[in-house]
Formats: structure tokens, C-alpha cells, sequence
């Protein structure tokens, strides 16, 4: 009866928009409570975050892409990518994805990808005469892209909760930045042969790019090109482990913006790392109760007993698998991605384990469908951004989406029930 009660607790509070971190302390505190156990196991648990070396990658990363989202690197980019590749049918559409796909890799936060380049982007896709729908429909879906494109934060935050379970094999947060890239580049390769099929069909113009003008680009970018190369080669070479490669990037944006390129003044600059760090720190806190919540759920067997439960109702992989996909993208669309992570993979983890399913590909799996469920109606948050952003009702901003949304969960059952994409660079 105590326990029922509890929980009905913990059920009101929750709706009434308790904090998650206050409700994932507490199911902690009440479940080794009723082990048995003392709450200091809990503050142990948090204390642990302390010795986990790829953790330190989050807070370099985050500051990074804040300075980049502060600066005019979202310009150049658009423009050096446009230079290149303008010059092809439906060539504005695959700048505008391949550049949502980097800037969402490097900032780890789709929103800010909406509102950073859809400024620059919407108008020149209008201009071009794309159309408003495939133009609404194009960033709001390609806003979601490059969360398994390292230096994504939601892969290290994914690396970080499963190296709990122990797994074989390991999980590492550089094994998960490899095995992201070509499930990234199917998603893009998908979208752009879309778009180059609408606008022939829609009789595009199509831009010309000149020597000179492909020449100024790639010089008005100049720090910024060499930025993506040095991460993905220290890293794929094995040169540069994940907090290093952190480390190197965010130095290195610091002195770009700050003192060359100045284009944020020092007196900008506490602000701009005041929001870094609390959002950094709201992710740290989710986490440190979360591993205590992991820890009682591994003790007290509930992974175990949800696995058997499900495995009575399903034998096959392949069904498993299947059903996978529409619990995430369920849960994906009512929690945000970083709440969905530390709440869902100690659950989800052990019973995929269970199926013979590798750990590295289930978190491209579970990602690819997070990434996916972020503008799938009706309360994706990406649709309520990209209507915020562009002045749009809902509704319009889910029918232009539609398209977009079939294209990616095809590009998802590919991920799911193709390892080998996953683990090929692995």
C-alpha cells in the first residue's frame, strides 16, 4: 500500500511539472529506501560522475558549439557549402542539409540549428522558388539531423549511461563517433536525392558559382574549414580520444571568435559561457541521479524481469526490433533528447542485450529514432521551434514535414536491420 501510494505521489508530481531530476532523485532515494539501503548510495552514485574520464568531453563540446551559434560561422558555412555544390539541381536543398547535419553535429542541439540557419536558409530556398511547404518541411526535418555525427553530445551522453552495463563488447564513446557517420550519410543521401527530384519537378532555379566567388567563401571561412577535418581525422586515426578532441575544438573556437575574428567582444563572453555551463550543468545533474536509478534497477533485477516479461510476448529479433522503433519514437516525441537518453537506455539496454543486439548499434538505433520522433507530430519539439522561428502554424509546418518524415523512418529501418552500416567503421 506504501508503495502504491508512492508512486501515485511521484505520478502527480510529475504532471504537475516537478523537475526531472527531483523525480528521477526521488525513485532512487524510495527504491534503495525500500532495499534496505541507505540514501547516501545515492549521493555515492552522483560522486562517481567525478571519475569518468569521456564525461568531460560534454561541457568542452557544449561551449564550443555555443561560441560557433554566437558567431557567424552558421553564414560561412552556407555560403562555402553553396559555392561548392549550388551549382547542381536541388544544390541550395543539399547545402541547407549537409549544413543543418554539421552545425546540428557540432552544437548538439537541433533547436538552435532551426533558429541559427533557417534566417539564412528559408530565404534563399523561397528565392530559389522551392516552395514554402518543401522549404518548411526541409528544415524542420534536416534541423534534427548530425545527432549521430560526432562530435554529437547525445552519443557521448549515450556512451556514458551504457558503459554501466559492462557490455561486450565495451561501449566507447569513440566507437559510437565511428559507427555514427554512415547511417548520417544515408539519412543525407536519402534527403538530397528527394530534393534533387523536387526541384527538377518544380523547375528550381539552379545558381551558378564562379571561381571567384568559391574563392572568397573558402577564404572568408578559413578557421572554420580546417575545424571539422582536425576533429574527424584525430579521432577516426585514433590520434585523438573524445575528450582531447573536446579540448582541441573548444580552444580552438574560443581564440577564433574571441580574439581573431572578434565577433564576440569579451564583455559578451561570460554570458556566452554563463548558458553553456547551465545547460551543461542541467544535463550533469540529470545524469548523476540517473546512474544512482541505473545502479538500483540493475540490483534489484527489474532489467531481468522486463526482459522475461517481453520475451514471453516476443521470440523473434526481428519483431523486437520492430517494436523498438515505435516505443522510441513514442517516447521520443514526448521527452527531449537528453531526459530520453538517461531514462530509457538502463530500461531498453538489458532487454536489446537479451536479443543478441550489439550495444554500439542499438545506440545508433536508439538516436537515429530520437532524431527522428524531435519533429514527429503532434508535440515533436522541432515543430514547435520551426513554427516559432518561421511564423507558421503547427499543422502547416507537420504536412510539409511528411515527406521528410517517410524518407528518414526509411533511412531508420535501414539502420535497424543493417548492423553492418553501423559497425562498419567500428
Amino acid at each position: 500500500m506504501t508503495t502504491v501510494l508512492l508512486v501515485l505521489v511521484l505520478l502527480l508530481l510529475a504532471l504537475a511539472g516537478a523537475p526531472l531530476f527531483a523525480l528521477i532523485a526521488a525513485i532512487a532515494l524510495v527504491g534503495f529506501h525500500f532495499a534496505g539501503q541507505d540514501g547516501a548510495v545515492v549521493a555515492i552514485e552522483f560522486y562517481r560522475l567525478a571519475d569518468m574520464p569521456a564525461l568531460v568531453a560534454i561541457p568542452l563540446f557544449t561551449l564550443a558549439g555555443y561560441l560557433l551559434a554566437e558567431s557567424g560561422a552558421p553564414k560561412r558555412l552556407v555560403r562555402v557549402s553553396n559555392a561548392l555544390l549550388g551549382w547542381l539541381p536541388g544544390g541550395l536543398a543539399i547545402v541547407a542539409i549537409i549544413a543543418c547535419a554539421l552545425f546540428t553535429a557540432f552544437t548538439g542541439a537541433t533547436g538552435v540549428t532551426i533558429v541559427a540557419l533557417g534566417a539564412v536558409l528559408f530565404p534563399a530556398l523561397m528565392q530559389a522558388r522551392y516552395g514554402e511547404r518543401f522549404s518548411l518541411g526541409l528544415l524542420t526535418a534536416a534541423g534534427s539531423l548530425g545527432l549521430i555525427l560526432v562530435p554529437s553530445m547525445p552519443l557521448i551522453l549515450y556512451g556514458v549511461v551504457a558503459q554501466q552495463f559492462h557490455t561486450t563488447p565495451p561501449v566507447t564513446v569513440d566507437a559510437l563517433f565511428r559507427a555514427g557517420v554512415l547511417p548520417c550519410a544515408l539519412m543525407v543521401v536519402l534527403l538530397s536525392v528527394y530534393s534533387v527530384w523536387h526541384a527538377r519537378r518544380a523547375g528550381v532555379v539552379t545558381g551558378s558559382t564562379s571561381g571567384r566567388e568559391l574563392a572568397a567563401a573558402l577564404r572568408d571561412a578559413a578557421w572554420e574549414i580546417p575545424l571539422p577535418f582536425v576533429i574527424l581525422i584525430g579521432i577516426y586515426t585514433g590520434v585523438l580520444a573524445a575528450s582531447e578532441a573536446a579540448a582541441v575544438m573548444a580552444l580552438y573556437v574560443l581564440v577564433v571568435t574571441v580574439v581573431i575574428r572578434r565577433e564576440i567582444p569579451l564583455r559578451r563572453l561570460p554570458a556566452v559561457l554563463r548558458e553553456a555551463m547551465t545547460l551543461v550543468g542541467s544535463i550533469l545533474v540529470i545524469l548523476g541521479f540517473s546512474l544512482a536509478l541505473t545502479n538500483w534497477l540493475i540490483d534489484t533485477g527489474v532489467p531481468e524481469r522486463l526482459f522475461d516479461a517481453i520475451k514471453g510476448s516476443i521470440e523473434s529479433k526481428t519483431t523486437f526490433l520492430l517494436v523498438l522503433n515505435l516505443f522510441l519514437l513514442v517516447f521520443g516525441m514526448l521527452l527531449e533528447g537528453f531526459p530520453a537518453i538517461v531514462i530509457l537506455v538502463p530500461l531498453v539496454l538489458p532487454v536489446a542485450l537479451g536479443y543478441g543486439i550489439d550495444p554500439i548499434h542499438l545506440g545508433i538505433i536508439f538516436l537515429a529514432n530520437l532524431q527522428l520522433a524531435i519533429f514527429l507530430p503532434p508535440v515533436g519539439l522541432n515543430l514547435f521551434i520551426a513554427s516559432l522561428r518561421f511564423g507558421r502554424p503547427v499543422m502547416t509546418l507537420v504536412r510539409a514535414s511528411l515527406p521528410f518524415f517517410l524518407i528518414l523512418l526509411l533511412a531508420v529501418l535501414i539502420i535497424t536491420y543493417w548492423p553492418g552500416l553501423s559497425l562498419a567503421l567500428v
